[in-house]
């Protein structure tokens, strides 16, 4: 049974929708994460797990229970739920220990100073319950709202955008902190961030949410690798569109040669045979495109970026498309200049022609082609 299911969700503010038929599950232990840009309703569904939104229908169990539905409402104080907040929220008049030790009740004050204690530990501030919050640099105030929110030993704990106020290189440290921390509580989570760096170091699990809906609940590396849409394709990482043509049911022809897929090609919407010649929009990440001085294709350099062990180059083709690369920066190529390139495709991920027939009715509105792993 998983410890955390949500089903067939709406909620609506007035006459709008904001979410409509959402749905994942989540077992104990298990970090989920909703990803999407801003106004998808990933707040929304934070606050209602939360039990600070009621459901127009649906339901949210919790550990087996049902806690909301649209004829039943758990209060939030009731659920167990432990909360942390982009801002911290913590008290700046009580100490770190006091703080941390806020949300105990009904145990004794030895077992509130041993949970402090242990919290403190985990968090990798021992000697700090002494200090204020004003005292603690941004990181530190967010492990202690991180140990306040574990010190009652929530069945779930929800984190809206947890890191949004913290500097880049901050960011990116605290979130592998973080993971840690929760991992090492046996805690179950949930993350809400628009940032898909964040939720690829902190979550097990991440539902992309587009529209009020999860357009696709994955692991990090299938997101990346196995998008079960374009919107997916295109939010998740960075990559392009090029043209192709589906030879046979192995097989799809582009401007930069022939990919092999490891299982039959899906090749069209409506098609009863994939040898058809299909036409479909095939995605090329920078890592599928590879920097070789030895190849007879070339391409040329019409943008470059910078990013320390890496460049990422952008490069136009015989025909015009536009493809990124990435390569080591001790390859620094000037604008303009013709190198050669191959392809490195592990995963031949492509789509129907967006151009293509108007879909069949109850047919899928994107086809992957992905090789199965080996």
């Amino acid at each position: 049974m998983a410890h955390l299911e949500l089903d067939s969700l709406r909620l609506a503010f007035g006459r709008q929708v904001v979410v409509d038929g959402f749905g994942f599950s989540l077992d104990q232990g298990r970090i989920g994460c909703l990803l999407g840009p801003s106004g998808c309703g990933k707040t929304t569904v934070l606050r209602a797990i939360a039990g600070f939104e009621a459901l127009v229908d649906g339901h949210i169990r919790l550990d087996g229970r049902v806690v909301s539905d649209a004829r039943h409402h758990t209060p939030p104080e009731q659920r167990r739920i432990g909360m942390v907040f982009q801002d911290y929220a913590l008290f700046p008049h009580l100490t770190v220990a006091r703080n941390i030790a806020f949300g105990l009740r009904e145990v004794s004050s030895d077992e509130i100073r041993t949970r402090v204690e242990a919290l403190l530990e985990r968090i990798g501030l021992p000697d700090a319950g002494h200090k204020y919050p004003h005292e603690l640099s941004g990181g530190q105030q967010q492990r202690v709202a991180l140990a306040r929110a574990l010190a009652p030993r929530p069945a779930l704990l929800l984190l809206d955008e947890p890191f949004s106020n913290l500097d880049v290189d901050l960011r990116e440290r605290l979130s592998t902190e973080v993971r840690e921390i929760i991992k090492s509580s046996g805690t179950t989570a949930i993350l809400v961030t628009h940032d898909q760096h964040e939720a690829f170091a902190v979550a097990d699990e991440i539902g992309i949410i587009h529209e009020g809906r999860i357009q696709q609940w994955d692991t990090p590396y299938n997101l990346y690798h196995r998008p079960a849409n374009r919107f997916v394709a295109d939010f998740i990482g960075q990559g392009v569109f090029l043209p192709g043509t589906v030879l046979n049911n192995r097989q799809v022809d582009m401007e930069l040669g022939v990919l092999e897929s490891k299982i039959p090609v899906e090749c069209g919407i409506g098609c009863s045979d994939c040898n058809l010649g299909c036409h479909v929009d095939v995605l090329l990440r920078p890592d599928d495109i590879v920097h070789d001085d030895g190849s007879t294709m070339r391409a040329e350099v019409v943008a470059k970026a910078f990013r320390g062990a890496d460049i990422l180059y952008t490069l136009r083709l015989k025909s015009g498309a536009r493809v990124l690369s990435l390569v080591p920066s001790h390859h620094n190529h000037a604008i303009g200049e013709p190198i050669g390139i191959r392809l490195a495709v592990d995963h031949v991920v492509a789509f129907h022609d967006a151009a293509g027939p108007t879909p069949a009715p109850g047919a899928r509105p994107s086809i992957p082609i992905i090789p199965a792993e080996s």
